[in-house]
C-alpha cells in the first residue's frame, strides 16, 4: 500500500521516497506549505475533494477558491469558499510558516490545532472541558466514533443508525467498521467496503422515511429504535445508537422521550452518538446532549458554509480517562488519524500516533472557524428574526410555485434549546410538469443545469435568458427508495450561516433591504427550475450523476 503525506493529495508531493527518507520528515512537510493554497484545500481527504480535470470543481460542484458570483444555497450538501474564509486559510498558512522557522513543522502544527480546538468551544459556547477530535470529513469522524465507543462500553458494539435512508453515503460502510472509499485520508489505497482491521463489526439501519404516505416521516420510529436497541442487548450486545439531528431532509429523531426511556431502561449499555453534522441546532441544544454523555458528530462544512470535509467529533467530559487508557488499538484507525487530530491532553493516546500534519484538512478548518466565528457575531434576535423571514418567505414561493411540490416538515421544533433552528433551514422539494412527478434522470438533469450558464438554451426573451444565466447551487439531490414503487428524488433550497452573517447591518432598513435581496436571488432560482422545465433545457447538461454523495 502506498502511502502519502497527510498534507497532500496522491500524487501531489514533489519529493521522492528517498528524498523523503534523506529530509527526515519535516523538511518535506514545510515543502508542502509552499503548495498552491487550492491544491492544499483539495487534500487530505478521500477521492470526493478531487478537482475535476476540466472545470475544477469537486464531486459537489465546489471549486476550491472563491466564486462570489456563483449563488450557494447548498449548504445541506456543500458550499464554495467565501473570500473571507479563503483569505484567513491563506493568512494562517503563512503564519504557520513563520512559526516553523523557530519550530519542527509537528510542533507549531500541533499548538495550531489545540488553539483551533479552544476557538471553536469559544464559537460553540462549550466548556473547556469538552474534547474536540477533528476529522477530514463527516464520514471518517464516524470510524473515531467508532473507535471512541469501542473504548467507552469495553465490548464492539453493535451500531444503530437512526435515519441510515437520509444520512450520507458512506455511513452503511462506517457503521460498521469498513472502509467508505478506496483512498484513507493518510494516502492509503483500500478496498471500499472492506473491513478497517479492528473496528470490522456489525449494524442495524432504522430508516425514517414512510414513502407509503407520500414523503413523510414514520410515525412509529421511537418504537423502531427501542426495538432495535432491546433485540441488541437482549442478544449480549453493547450498542452505539447514532441519532440525528438534522438529516439530509432536516428531520429529527428519535424524541427526546424514547432518549429518556433509553436511558432509564438501559444505564450505561447504550453510548449515544449524535449525528449533527448538518450543524442545525442551536447552541444550548449542542450542550444538553454533551451534558448527557452523548457524542456529537458535527461539520464546519454544511450549515455554516466551510469548504467540504471539516469533521469534529465532540466528546463529553468524563470520556477522556476512559479512552486516553486504551489498551489495544484497532490497527485501521491509523489509516485514518494522525496524532495532531487527538487532543493534546490525550498524552498516551497520541504518542501511539503518527505525527503527519494534515494540511487540507487544518486549512478547511481554518476557514471554517472564520464562517462559525462571523455566524456568531451577528446579534442572536437578528440571526433569529432572518431565518424565520427567510423560512416563511421560501415556503410560500414553493407553494406558488406550479412546478414544485414540498416535502412537509417532520416535526415542528418548538423547544427553548432549539434557539434561531425552530425554522426550518433544509427546504426539501419534488419537481412537477402538468401536475405529474418528473423522472429521477430529468431532476438530475435540473440540478445541474442550475449551476450552468444556459442562456443559449434559452431562445426566448432576454429577461429569461439572464435568469437562466445566472449560476446557482442547491442541496444534490436525495434518492428516496420505494418498497412499493419506483423511487423518487427532491431537490433541496438550504439556508446557511453566510446568507445571514452576509445580511447582518446595524443600520435596520439596510438589513432588511439585504434580507429581501436573499429572497428575490431564491425567487430567482426558483423561476430558473421553471424555465428549464418549460423549455425542455436540461437535456443539455452533462450526463454524469448528481446524486448527494
Amino acid at each position: 500500500m502506498r502511502r502519502e503525506p497527510f498534507g497532500m493529495s496522491a500524487g501531489a508531493s514533489r519529493l521522492s521516497a528517498s528524498e523523503r527518507a534523506s529530509d527526515g520528515g519535516s523538511r518535506y512537510r514545510l515543502r508542502d506549505l509552499f503548495t498552491p493554497l487550492d491544491t492544499l484545500l483539495a487534500s487530505g481527504g478521500d477521492p470526493r475533494l478531487a478537482l475535476d480535470a476540466n472545470d475544477r470543481v469537486n464531486a459537489y460542484g465546489c471549486a476550491a477558491s472563491p466564486e462570489p458570483e456563483l449563488w450557494n444555497f447548498a449548504s445541506a450538501t456543500a458550499s464554495t469558499i467565501s473570500q473571507m474564509a479563503y483569505d484567513r486559510a491563506a493568512l494562517a498558512r503563512e503564519e504557520l510558516m513563520h512559526k516553523c522557522l523557530f519550530d519542527e513543522v509537528e510542533i507549531a502544527f500541533d499548538a495550531r490545532c489545540e488553539d483551533m480546538r479552544e476557538e471553536l468551544r469559544g464559537h460553540l459556547a462549550l466548556s473547556s472541558r469538552i474534547d474536540v477530535v477533528f476529522s477530514p470529513s463527516g464520514t471518517d469522524y464516524q470510524l473515531h466514533a467508532l473507535f471512541v465507543a469501542r473504548a467507552v462500553l469495553g465490548a464492539s458494539p453493535v451500531t444503530i443508525v437512526v435515519g441510515a435512508d437520509q444520512t450520507g453515503s458512506g455511513t452503511p460502510h462506517t457503521a460498521r467498521g469498513h472502509h467508505f472509499s478506496t483512498m484513507t485520508p493518510g494516502g492509503v489505497a483500500v478496498r471500499k467496503d472492506g473491513a478497517v482491521t479492528g473496528l470490522a463489526g456489525d449494524s442495524i439501519a432504522v430508516p425514517l422515511i414512510d414513502m407509503a404516505a407520500g414523503i413523510a416521516m414514520r410515525t412509529d420510529a421511537d418504537a423502531a429504535v427501542l426495538r432495535a436497541v432491546e433485540t441488541s442487548l437482549t442478544q449480549g450486545r453493547r450498542v452505539l445508537l447514532q441519532i440525528m439531528d438534522s438529516s439530509k431532509l432536516g428531520w429529527r429523531a428519535p424524541s427526546e422521550a424514547c432518549l429518556d426511556e433509553i436511558a432509564r431502561r438501559w444505564p450505561r449499555k447504550v453510548q449515544i452518538v449524535v449525528d449533527a453534522c448538518q450543524a442545525r441546532l442551536g447552541r444550548r441544544r449542542l450542550r444538553a446532549y454533551l451534558d448527557r454523555g452523548y457524542m456529537v458528530l458535527m461539520t464546519g462544512s454544511k450549515f455554516f458554509g466551510g469548504p467540504a470535509f471539516s469533521g469534529a467529533l465532540l466528546l463529553p467530559k468524563g470520556l477522556s480517562r476512559s479512552i486516553d487508557r486504551i489498551g489495544g488499538i484497532a490497527p485501521g484507525i491509523f489509516d485514518y488519524a494522525g496524532r495532531c487530530d487527538w487532543p493534546v491532553a490525550w498524552t498516551t493516546l497520541r504518542s501511539r500516533f503518527e505525527r503527519r500534519p494534515n494540511f487540507g484538512q487544518w486549512l478547511r478548518w481554518e476557514a471554517a472557524l472564520a464562517e462559525i466565528g462571523s455566524y456568531y457575531a451577528v446579534p442572536g434576535a437578528f440571526r433569529a428574526r432572518m431565518l424565520a423571514e427567510l423560512a416563511a418567505g421560501i415556503d410560500s414561493m414553493i407553494a406558488l410555485s406550479p412546478s414544485l411540490r414540498a416535502v412537509p416538515a417532520a416535526i415542528e421544533k418548538s423547544g427553548a434549546d432549539d434557539e434561531e433552528f425552530a425554522q426550518a433551514t433544509i427546504f426539501p422539494f419534488t419537481l412537477l410538469r402538468g401536475g405529474k412527478p418528473v423522472s429521477i434522470a430529468e431532476t438530475s438533469a435540473v440540478h445541474r443545469a442550475l449551476a450552468r450558464d444556459m442562456a443559449e438554451e434559452i431562445s426566448d426573451s432576454a429577461a429569461d435568458r439572464q435568469v437562466a444565466a445566472q449560476r446557482c447551487l442547491v442541496g444534490q439531490p436525495v434518492r428516496l427508495e420505494r418498497q412499493d414503487g419506483a423511487p423518487q428524488v427532491v431537490l433541496r433550497l438550504c439556508v446557511g450561516a453566510r446568507l445571514v452573517t452576509e445580511a447582518w447591518s446595524p443600520d435596520p432598513m439596510q438589513a432588511k433591504r439585504n434580507v429581501q435581496h436573499v429572497l428575490d436571488r431564491i425567487a430567482h432560482v426558483l423561476v430558473k427550475i421553471e424555465l428549464l422545465l418549460d423549455r425542455g433545457a436540461v437535456t443539455a447538461a452533462p450526463a454524469k450523476s448528481a446524486f448527494e454523495v
